[in-house]
């Protein structure tokens, strides 16, 4: 699974966090809101220390028993503002960080849907799983808790840094002191975990593909005994993510450590020297205690340094793996103008409106001035190469010539690896062609839009795909949004799908994930409904019938021949009685059409033909 990684020494956390911008720009005035409300609780309790010191140096000392319980009072009113006032920044934040979470959700979810086949045989579905989920659920942790208090925290040590200073700057200093190196440390540490971290993620990705694959194929591991060899597997990808994760938690250890350590050890030492001074008279005790409260009340926002950076290289990384998805080039939706050989867009004349040789002048009858277009499907000179294969690797397809003339029905046969599959797959635009161009009705179908062309076109798979709905939901999406139980019966009855009726709810009846509470069978004539529900003007059917025994083959095909009738259509087929539902047939070998020609022309003049024709050739198809 090709990935765009950047490397801790290339990568830029701050940099990749601000890809985030244009997500939390709408809700930017409560999160900077929730900011400013958390900076001043926190700076709330800072002022805890400066009325210990007036209640030691004053009613304490003075032994004044109204003073003590006013400064009482006034720590319990400044602990319960600063409860509230946290709580409404917790208050401020949920609403709008769930919201950011949904649309980056659902933004990602739509790319994906614009994404070319291309991209999805490249990418695991565990790896687009876990970027939808566990990745999005990091960045609004992120949002919610480090964002916010990487600022707030920061805003608290200088404020807090300052108070002490002024209380004594001497043993301010001394606190001071293990500043140096706590800033080394996280600055190696925010490396190194960079690293570690992209790497727990992507393990996620696999762990979460493996898990998938598993329960969509449990009925091959059953069938085959493959449990343990997959639980094998399993714990493989599990022991190395727990090892990487080990290596996340050794490494926070150790930032923890220096952070904690350090500080403690600089607090130890300022409390001596301080005690040694109120002991001198130099220092009062009030302020030693203020100094000290201060001191401690610092310890969290120092403490949470590693914690908060370890979060913030976990959302930098998440941050990264969503955008190398949205970074990829989706379908253009739009129409393309492809300009013919002469250099020219199609449909324009010569430069300066001046007539090529040959041409009529102007004036002439529109039917001289150019030829009628070629009506219904034709392939013209195309040539395809995966776009994965190879540079110089040969095309797949080369120099393809086929015309399917206006409700003509054509038979496409070829041997395993062929191309059949592939040639179909050009016809609705899944892949575009390297080379050469496809017409319908003579219009190049790269001068539609892929919603207008994909109208135009239905296609039904060799292996078909059902979702978690309803037979009929799952039925009608080959229809326009109006279509109804009229043309789902219909549907139903040309497929020979009517088994539908009889399930227990009917078409209402969920079918299940990928459709496997049904037969073989049962999903391909729901896949050929569902290709003729919506009356397609060109229709493309991917060996349709392969699944079916031979007496719901013959009544699929007596119903079909119907709807062939009014369609121009495109069938790949291995099976005599298949190709017998079409008009004429091709052949289809080496990349290139060899013959077209009736059933019995091509039996009687070519060999090949003849050969898959027997039942000794192959039967199978590859792309």
């Amino acid at each position: 699974m090709p990935t765009k990684r950047a490397t801790a020494k290339d990568r830029s956390a701050v940099r990749t966090l601000l890809r985030l911008w244009p997500y939390v720009r709408p809700v930017r005035v409560r999160l900077f809101t929730a900011a400013c409300v958390a900076v001043v609780a926190s700076c709330t309790g800072l002022v805890i220390p400066l009325v210990l010191k007036w209640m030691v140096d004053g009613p304490v000392a003075d032994r004044d028993p109204a003073g003590v319980r006013l400064g009482a009072l006034y720590l319990l009113l400044l602990g319960i503002a600063e409860a509230v006032l946290f709580g409404i920044r917790r208050w401020l934040v949920a609403r709008p960080l769930t919201r950011v979470e949904a649309e980056m959700r659902a933004g990602l979810y739509r790319h994906l849907q614009r994404l070319p086949v291309a991209f999805h045989d490249r990418w695991a579905s565990g790896q687009l799983l876990s970027r939808a989920t566990t990745d999005l659920m990091l960045l609004r942790m992120f949002l919610a808790f480090p964002l916010t208090f990487l600022l707030v925290n920061g805003v608290t040590i200088l404020v807090g840094v300052t108070v002490m200073l002024v209380q004594d700057w001497s043993l301010g200093l001394v606190v001071l002191g293990p500043a140096v190196p706590v800033l080394w440390t996280c600055v190696v540490f925010e490396r190194r975990y960079a690293e570690v971290a992209r790497k727990a993620q992507d393990q996620v990705g696999d762990v979460t593909t493996l898990v998938e694959e598993s329960v969509l194929g449990i009925r091959v591991i059953k069938g085959f005994g493959r449990h343990r060899t997959q639980a094998r597997a399993f714990r493989a990808l599990a022991g190395t993510l727990r090892g990487t994760e080990l290596r996340k938690a050794r490494l926070l250890a150790v930032i923890w450590g220096v952070i904690v350590a350090l500080p403690e050890v600089a607090i130890g030492a300022a409390l001596v020297l301080g005690v040694l001074q109120v002991a001198d008279g130099e220092l009062s005790a009030g302020t030693l205690v203020a100094f000290l409260s201060t001191a401690l009340a610092l310890r969290w926002p120092v403490d949470s340094i590693g914690f908060l950076l370890a979060m913030s290289q976990e959302a930098a990384t998440a941050t990264e793996r969503y955008f190398e998805v949205m970074d990829e080039a989706a379908e253009d939706e739009t129409a393309q103008v492809r300009p013919p050989k002469d250099g020219r867009p199609e449909n324009e004349g010569p430069e300066d409106g001046c007539p090529e040789d040959g041409a009529p002048e102007r004036g002439a009858p529109a039917s001289a001035l150019a030829p009628p277009p070629e009506k219904g499907l034709r392939f013209e000179n195309v040539s395809f190469r995966y776009p994965d294969a190879p540079p110089h690797s040969p095309p797949l397809l080369h120099h393809v010539d086929l015309h399917i003339r206006p409700g003509e029905s054509m038979a496409l046969v070829g041997a395993t690896g062929t191309g059949k599959t592939t040639l179909t797959a050009l016809i609705p635009r899944l892949h575009d062609v390297t080379s050469g161009r496809i017409t319908l009705n003579g219009t190049d179908i790269t001068a539609m839009s892929r919603q207008e062309l994909r109208a135009r076109v239905a296609v039904a798979f060799e292996e078909p795909t059902l979702f978690s709905a309803s037979v009929g939901e799952n039925v009608l999406m080959g229809a326009g949004e109006d279509a109804g139980t009229a043309e789902l019966d219909r549907a139903l009855a040309v497929a020979q799908a009517e088994f539908a009726h009889a399930l227990p709810q009917g078409s209402g009846t969920q079918v299940g994930e990928q459709g496997l509470s049904l037969s073989g069978g049962q999903r391909q004539r729901l896949a050929l409904a569902r290709a003729v529900v919506g009356r397609p003007e060109f229709l493309v059917l991917d060996d349709p019938l392969s699944a079916l025994d031979v007496h719901t083959e013959a009544a699929v095909e007596a119903a079909l021949r119907q709807v062939l009738a009014d369609t121009t259509a495109l069938i790949v087929a291995h099976r005599p009685s298949t190709v017998l539902l079409a008009d004429r047939v091709a052949l289809l070998s080496d990349g290139r059409i060899t013959a077209v020609g009736t059933h019995h022309e091509l039996l009687r003049t070519n060999a090949e033909y003849a050969h898959l024709m027997s039942g000794d050739g192959d039967e199978g198809d590859h792309r």
